[in-house]
């Protein structure tokens, strides 16, 4: 029988990668296992369009970016390829591109340890292909992490046609841990996409999860709000603190959110976040009182499934040396969040 790139052009991937066995396999397809994200119109995406567009703006232009975005398959290949067309790239003067826009590389052997990453071209416009030799080639579970703050619209796995590939082990059979908020959330500024507090928080615990972090776009409107409030999840964490324009607007949408999700999910355990933030102003401390306020109301309610972390808990393993600009996180800061975090969602689930 002839290959599917045989019979039809479509499939075949060009490749300048000198590998004479390599074949290469759309992601989309079994075994492979793609997980916080869905492929819709051409391209994948984090949630449906049409809500991206009723919340607002930013998050219709970053519902595209693949922040959280996984594959992970089993295989004895001596190499694993990539082949990505990308057709938004993101690029800031503080964001390591190998965190915006680069996929980086784990292989399962006693808990999942990093092996390199896919590093992009600097100079690259619409996608690239990258390829990573093996030492140790015997049968693995791998996990290739998307980029934070980049679309991807085609992915392929490139591997030596000789080799086995196999579905990879499922996750725990719990349902996926929800991350809603800001630009913190979606992994700026990550050193690689693994670093991403949610991808460390996912290692540590083997459990699904789905970022939901929008950059400068999340805001706790209620169309984003309804959609979360109906995902089937075992946890929901939210911070979306740093993307509210006021405290006036984080206390008029902050509780209202909280409830939103509650009444279509009484049994779920809520997690609420400040800013990640070691040293506080009194804007921050203001802030910080909003978010106390609607976990104070739940517990005086009555509800048992709601917990609070503040910005300097959060931080507290990295102080003030655990961002690369005063706001966002580097990789120190996001260890200190998937510490204090991963700490309390281990209890919980």
């Amino acid at each position: 029988m002839k290959k599917y790139d045989e019979i039809d052009v479509n499939f075949k991937v060009p490749t300048k990668i000198q590998k004479d066995d390599i074949k290469f396999y759309s992601v989309l397809n079994k075994p492979f296992g793609l997980y916080g994200a869905f492929y819709v119109d051409g391209k994948f995406r984090r949630i449906p369009e049409s809500v991206a567009k009723a919340t607002n703006e930013g998050v219709w232009g970053h519902h595209t970016s693949m922040a959280g975005v996984r594959v992970r398959f089993k295989t004895n290949s001596p190499y694993i390829a990539i082949f990505a067309k990308m057709p938004a790239i993101g690029r800031m003067p503080h964001f390591a591109l190998t965190g915006s826009s680069g996929f980086d590389l784990y292989r399962n052997k006693d808990g999942d340890e990093y092996l390199k990453t896919f590093v992009p071209p600097y100079d690259f416009t619409d996608g690239y292909e990258s390829v990573i030799d093996l030492e140790d080639k015997g049968m693995y579970e791998y996990t290739i992490n998307f980029p934070l703050y980049s679309d991807v619209s085609e992915f392929y796995v490139g591997l030596s046609e000789n080799a086995k590939i196999e579905e990879p082990a499922p996750y725990k059979d719990i349902k996926p841990i929800v991350y809603y908020g800001s630009s913190i959330t979606q992994g700026g500024c990550a050193s690689r996409p693994g670093r991403a507090y949610s991808n460390i928080i996912t290692r540590r615990l083997n459990v699904d999860h789905i970022n939901l972090g929008f950059s400068g776009s999340a805001r706790g409107e209620d169309a984003i709000a309804e959609y979360i409030s109906g995902l089937d999840m075992s946890v929901f964490v939210y911070d979306y603190d740093h993307n509210a324009p006021t405290v006036e607007y984080l206390k008029g949408t902050h509780e209202k959110m909280f409830k939103t999700i509650r009444a279509k999910n009484p049994n779920l355990s809520i997690v609420m976040l400040s800013r990640p933030r070691y040293r506080l102003n009194d804007e921050h401390k203001a802030r910080i009182e909003v978010i106390k306020t609607t976990y104070q109301n739940a517990v005086d309610s009555g509800d048992k499934n709601v917990y609070f972390i503040d910005g300097p808990t959060l931080m507290q393993y990295a102080k003030n040396e655990g961002t690369a600009d005063d706001v966002h996180p580097n990789d120190l800061g996001f260890v200190s969040m998937a510490q204090v975090i991963g700490d309390l969602l281990e209890k919980l689930i």
